[in-house]
């Protein structure tokens, strides 16, 4: 999650390729990341906020502009019969908001640093899009899906629990890690090559792109359940691991 600032302040006057170094010498830990927010996401985000700054944009604007381009592509599934066109329009609109999901973060390191606002703002427009993606979808298999079983359209539904419980790990567990002291050694392992593969379906431009399908009902719903069972299963994992660190910092604690 990127944080975000609500100062204002005037257009950059060191330049894009200044801003662009200042940024990459600058950037979160890759650690924990998936494939594609790692590859893709970041990396244009860079480069559209070494962009932005020269005009001063602001980080909320940023975060402003992400829920416009989510909220867009979130109501045309919603509201239009899925078509070819409409899936790449989409999957389209979901990754430029991821995009610039990650801008504000970025304009606010150019900008020195974020404010509590701004990350309290951010992890708002977060939550809300996490929520109403799996409701949208939910709206379009009820209104233009008219094979598909009645059980189908349970799926959405623990497809919304499962993100929204993954949310709310990753945001509590730094909290809990702070009151023990910190984060555990085990955070400290090296990651494998692989891992940042094998989370891929739990990235969020993975999901956005799989938008593409809508043409395809038969298609979308088969990915989007396979998205589903390999996110239940990483949250599984995820939370088996965050119960035995937060154990291990009690004991250590007691």
């Amino acid at each position: 999650m990127s944080t975000t600032t609500t100062t204002s302040r005037m257009p950059s006057r060191r330049g894009y390729r200044a801003d662009l170094a200042a940024l990459a010498a600058a950037q979160k830990p890759a650690r924990g990341t998936a494939a594609y927010s790692r590859l893709v996401n970041r990396p244009a985000a860079r480069r559209v906020a070494a962009a932005t700054h020269q005009v001063g944009l602001s980080p909320n604007g940023a975060t402003a502009i992400s829920a416009t381009l989510s909220a867009a592509g979130l109501a045309l599934v919603a509201l239009l019969p899925p078509t070819w066109p409409l899936g790449i329009c989409v999957a389209a609109l979901l990754a430029a908001g991821y995009v610039m999901d990650s801008v504000d973060g970025q304009l606010a390191r150019l900008r020195g640093g974020g404010s509590v606002a701004g990350e309290w703002l951010d992890h708002t427009v977060d939550c809300v899009k996490t929520c109403t993606l799996h409701l949208v979808v939910l709206v379009s298999v009820y209104r233009n899906v008219s094979s598909a079983p009645d059980a189908l359209l349970l799926l959405p539904l623990a497809f919304l629990v499962v993100d929204v419980t993954c949310f709310f790990g990753i945001l509590q567990l730094p909290h809990l890690r702070a009151q023990r002291g910190g984060a555990t050694t085990a955070s400290a392992r090296p990651e494998g090559p692989w891992r940042r593969w094998l989370i891929l379906p739990s990235d969020y431009g993975t999901f956005c792109w799989m938008f593409v399908l809508l043409g395809a009902p038969a298609a979308f719903l088969t990915g989007y359940g396979l998205m589903f069972l390999a996110n239940a299963a990483l949250l599984a994992v995820a939370s088996r691991k965050w119960w035995r660190e937060l154990r291990a910092l009690d004991a250590r604690g007691a």
